[in-house]
């Protein structure tokens, strides 16, 4: 029996290890009963949290190891502790993972808060981890050092913007993490391509033979991981940058400044919009409004434009609040029976939502 397919039966039973892990929590937080108000008052340093006491994602981690093996990165292994959100530091061979993810509670208010919890699924997380991987690789190795780095994805030097504008339709970057996130910036574009080089199962030399630029990356990372999946990285510290226990910050002043992030650029609608979908007429007045058909709506609508758009549906939910608070002052009624009002809805928020995304203000988050 092959190394090779070793390690992968070894990656499959840790998937299994990683469910079984999710309900095994500490026991011992005092606040795992307390209401969101309660909660949101305490600091990240009182929650006596780490990762050693969260066995699903130290799974999770060991599971992010074996697939490191499988690819041939033998002598790599990021070191990973909590934190407020996913990062991987600048000079830093290592992974911060939110606090949200080490606890059942932590992740419900996540929810409560930001109506999604990003890494919230075995899936997601480990997308997100091999994502983060890819930065911890290049601090380990140095490899944006390297001329061919540069010519291959550009120079990481580049100031981070705070929003970039992408192309859906371009075919020189892989596409992994939503929202096209490679094209953010050129330590995205190496981390994106990494993750997508790295991940079992995933065919890259036939998904991505017809796009010339994503293959030349792909290739240069298959090449360059070759040449160092042997050797010792050059940067071994296990520094850690704000780790939980250090935070001095409270849950609710995180959230505060997390929602601002998410809902606060967003485009309002216009009112040309809602009346494509909805009327004032009073020949309807015997039909539901159409504030009230937006709110039974809303999770559903919410979900699934975040799913396809991969813009956070904390953002969207602000944009279908504001949609509702103008269907109340324009006395709006639905028009079409309720399936096509659902059908058009969903059209007319992911249109206007690829517009937001494509006008150059979707945020860089991680």
């Amino acid at each position: 029996m092959s190394r090779r397919f070793f390690l992968w039966m070894r990656i499959r039973l840790l998937d299994f290890r990683s469910m079984a892990c999710a309900a095994a929590i500490s026991p011992n937080v005092p606040w795992a009963k307390d209401p969101d108000d309660r909660l949101l008052d305490r600091r990240f340093r009182e929650l006596g949290l780490s990762l050693d006491s969260c066995p699903s994602l130290r799974a999770d981690v060991a599971r992010l190891y074996e697939e490191l093996a499988q690819a041939g990165l033998e002598r790599f292994r990021p070191h990973c502790w909590l934190s407020s959100e996913w990062f991987s530091p600048d000079g830093i061979p290592g992974i911060a993972i939110p606090f949200y993810l080490a606890h059942p509670r932590l992740i419900r208010l996540e929810k409560s808060q930001m109506l999604a919890v990003e890494g919230g699924t075995l899936r997601q997380r480990m997308m997100i981890l091999r994502h983060e991987a890819g930065h911890a690789v290049c601090n380990a190795y140095r490899l944006h050092r390297r001329k061919r780095f540069r010519e291959v994805f550009g120079a990481v030097s580049v100031p981070y913007p705070e929003s970039y504008k992408p192309d859906p339709l371009s075919r020189s970057h892989v596409t992994h993490l939503p929202a096209w996130y490679a094209q953010a910036h050129p330590a995205e574009d190496f981390a994106e391509t990494f993750a997508v080089w790295m991940t079992p199962g995933q065919r890259w030399r036939k998904t991505y033979k017809a796009w010339p630029k994503a293959f030349r990356k792909l290739q240069f990372m298959d090449a360059i991981m070759d040449e160092v999946g042997d050797t010792l990285p050059f940067v071994q510290t296990r520094r850690t940058i704000e780790p939980l226990s250090q935070l001095r910050t409270t849950l609710r002043d995180h959230y505060r400044k997390k929602r601002w992030f998410y809902g606060d650029s967003f485009p309002d609608f216009y009112d040309r919009d809602l009346l494509k979908l909805f009327s004032a007429d009073t020949k309807h007045a015997h039909r539901p409004t159409a504030a009230a058909f937006l709110r039974g709506f809303q999770a559903e609508l919410r979900e699934t434009v975040a799913r396809w758009t991969g813009t956070h549906a904390y953002t969207i939910d602000q944009v279908l609040r504001d949609m509702i608070d103008r269907c109340k002052e324009l006395k709006l009624r639905l028009a079409v029976p309720v399936h096509l009002a659902k059908r058009e809805a969903t059209l007319m928020v992911t249109v206007q939502t690829m517009n937001f995304m494509l006008s150059g203000t979707q945020q860089v988050a991680l």
